[in-house]
């Protein structure tokens, strides 16, 4: 089979397609022709030497990708799922050497899959697996009740866009920031109140929640000044690294490390009826052949994308 991976640490130009053998779907295990792979920022990460450290004893080459969606076409022996072989699926995949979702086929436990929404396009379905569990998680860590009120950094991206959305379907008060060109958009994602993105967002959100919000889902890098917009004893959860930032004023960080959900097939099923119901919107920015990887992660790390950049295989 045909993947996208890389032999050395560096930029977008280290991205090139390799020959690998078709892995083959065990007990537990379906496999995908993906036909979808979303490019993340933890793909920028990997690429650039950031998950060094855990790949040290895996030797080259290492293929990325969180998010695959395609045709399933091979069950594992014993697997227990409702998927079938030519069922159009999603899946969450935790890329570790040459296992990753940049390849025309990916093998997942079938509990990290689940059938794409219907009515999306494999690419639009392969935006939401990893970046839709991830505001999912997100917003479980801060615990808040129907009408509670979360503050949402970085709403106009594909992870706050999506925790804006899933906040407003869980009954929360949302209020989002937003650059002037993303005001439109952040207030059609549903958040109730907007302001300005950047420094002034904590103070502004304070203008108008003297007491600050219940919870933060900062899909930013976390510093200091955000935690203003929090109340005393609430909770943020960092989708980022960041700054070392002590806590303060009873506030609690949480660190959202998405693979805790990688087995949540429950919550990622809820997600494709959530996408089918119009709760969630699926953005794609732009598509590109898979040979055009090193192109996609150029645009991706100029940022200003809206929506997911996906891979075409």
């Amino acid at each position: 089979m045909k993947a996208v991976a890389l032999t050395e640490f560096g930029g977008p130009d280290v991205l090139h397609a390799i020959s690998l053998p078709a892995p083959e779907a065990g007990p537990g295990e379906i496999r995908i022709r993906v036909t979808a792979a979303a490019v993340n920022p933890a793909d920028a990460f990997l690429r650039s030497g950031g998950a060094a450290p855990r790949l040290r004893d895996i030797p080259p080459p290492y293929v990325p990708g969180w998010e695959a969606a395609g045709m399933v076409d091979q069950v594992g022996e014993g697997t227990r799922t409702d998927l079938r072989p030519g069922d159009h699926a999603m899946a969450i995949v935790i890329p570790r050497g040459t296992h990753g979702a940049y390849a025309e086929q990916v093998t997942v436990p079938a509990r990290s899959a689940a059938r794409a929404p219907a009515g999306a396009s494999d690419a639009q379905a392969a935006t939401l697996p990893m970046t839709g569990l991830t505001a999912r998680l997100a917003l479980d860590l801060l615990a808040l009740r129907p009408g509670q009120t979360v503050a949402v950094a970085g709403a106009a991206g594909t992870v706050g866009g999506y925790a804006v959305q899933l906040a407003k379907a869980s009954g929360l008060h949302v209020i989002a920031d937003a650059s002037p060109a993303d005001r439109h958009l952040v207030q059609a994602l549903g958040a109730d109140i907007i302001v300005a993105r950047g420094p002034a967002m904590p103070g502004q959100i304070r203008g108008a929640l003297p007491a600050g919000a219940d919870g933060l889902v900062n899909t930013i890098p976390l510093t200091a000044p955000a935690m203003r917009a929090v109340k005393d004893h609430g909770n943020i959860a960092a989708v980022r690294g960041g700054q070392q930032v002590s806590p303060e004023r009873g506030i609690t960080i949480y660190r959202v490390f998405v693979p805790r959900y990688a087995s949540e097939h429950g919550k990622l099923d809820t997600l494709r009826q959530q996408a089918e119901n119009g709760q969630l919107t699926l953005r794609v920015a732009r598509t590109f052949p898979a040979r055009q990887a090193a192109a996609a992660h150029q645009i991706l790390e100029a940022g200003g994308t809206r929506g997911r950049l996906v891979l075409r295989f």
